[in-house]
């Protein structure tokens, strides 16, 4: 077999399948990966999300039998929404990050993974696959860095020259020998306007990032929100795009090449209100085919309340009363509190007062006091 050929074959099919870029990489273990991993355990920052065994993550030896190489690709999302609605008094508005708008990028990266997979079976019967997009074992950012289809930056993105950071990865490990790419040298400079933005520090060093404070990491989670991140989520319901916007390789990036990448709107930027009330099964039909929706709908309706906190939203308060009195999860319930008293009003303290006497659980008796207090600030006491 021709492997040199075949790869220039399929990177000329990559092209013809609407792949933006395609890479090839050794299938030795990422010594340096490990060495970075080893340290975020030994500091508590990992989200929890990730595959727990770092050997596994670091070596594709260890899961795929007899690996040879590692072909990488990047598919380009856009950066700017068009016909954006606007947030406004009495109807607020969340927003969803880049990442989550259109299709569940799982679903298209992991197609074209197939597609690709098909055409290299074709072409050798002996050939063998393991396809990873975002969830499997693999480092998807070293990966692709390793593969040459862009630098690791110091937001811990890929940072491609032709798309900037706004792109999926994905990558198959293989049993074919292909010839691998040269990595792209870091091109980061001395810039750090991505560290020195971060809302919440979570980016500790170039490279380095504390999921646990991390603004996208904490959107998805499902318990109550630390009191130190509520002020600093603002409207976010799913996701942070903060240390990207800033970053000026993403200058002018904005790529509408992928038509089921497209956002709705209504759907990556929706009213803040209705999501209140919001049933199973009306969520699944309106967020269920973005990735933001894969925790479901607690976490969104938490940073819903917090955004209305944010926008200080009066005309939310009845609703709001309403969640705390009814809602059967503490969470939502405890969140709502805090929210009704950060807003403020009359109606909103004598809610949490009369709560506060019926409320039987300690985590949002303890939210509703913190609902109280804000009156106490503002009565000067």
């Amino acid at each position: 077999m021709d492997y040199k050929k075949l790869k220039k074959d399929i990177i000329a099919y990559s092209i013809s399948i609407g792949i933006d870029k395609i890479g090839f990489a050794s299938s030795d273990p990422f010594i340096e990966m490990k060495n970075l991993l080893l340290r975020q355990q030994s500091l508590g920052y990992q989200s929890g999300f990730e595959e727990k065994d770092i050997d596994k993550r670091t070596d594709p030896a260890l899961i795929f039998d007899g690996p040879r190489s590692i072909i990488a690709i990047a598919l380009a999302y856009p950066s700017k929404m068009k016909d954006a609605p606007r947030s406004k008094r009495g109807e607020r508005r969340g927003i969803f990050c880049r990442a989550s708008w259109g299709t569940d990028y799982h679903v298209l990266v992991r197609e074209k993974l197939e597609q690709l997979a098909a055409y290299i079976d074709s072409r050798v019967s002996e050939a063998r696959f393991k396809l990873m997009v975002d969830t499997g074992e693999l480092v998807d950012r070293a990966v692709a860095e390793r593969a040459g289809i862009g630098w690791s930056g110091k937001n811990c993105a890929i940072i491609t020259p032709e798309f900037g950071s706004y792109v999926y990865l994905g990558e198959m490990i293989t049993n074919l020998p292909f010839e691998p790419d040269e990595p792209m040298h870091d091109q980061c400079g001395e810039c750090t306007k991505c560290i020195d933005i971060c809302p919440t520090g979570a980016l500790v060093q170039g490279g380095q990032l504390n999921a646990q404070r991390c603004i996208a990491f904490l959107t998805q989670t499902k318990g109550f929100l630390p009191d130190e991140f509520r002020g600093k989520i603002g409207n976010r319901l799913y996701g942070c795009d903060t240390c990207q916007t800033i970053c000026p390789k993403n200058k002018g990036m904005d790529f509408h090449v992928h038509p089921e990448m497209e956002p709705d709107p209504e759907v990556v930027k929706p009213l803040l209100q209705p999501l209140l009330q919001i049933s199973n099964r009306e969520f699944k039909e309106k967020y269920g085919k973005i990735s933001g929706s894969w925790r479901g709908k607690k976490p969104i309706q938490r940073n819903a309340i917090l955004a209305l906190a944010h926008f200080k939203e009066e005309t939310a308060v009845c609703e709001l009363i309403e969640v705390m009195q009814k809602d059967v999860r503490p969470e939502i319930r405890g969140t709502a509190a805090w929210a009704i008293g950060k807003i403020g009003g009359e109606d909103a303290k004598s809610a949490l007062i009369k709560a506060q006497s019926v409320e039987q659980d300690t985590a949002v008796l303890l939210e509703i006091e913190k609902g109280l207090e804000f009156f106490t600030v503002q009565d000067g006491v």
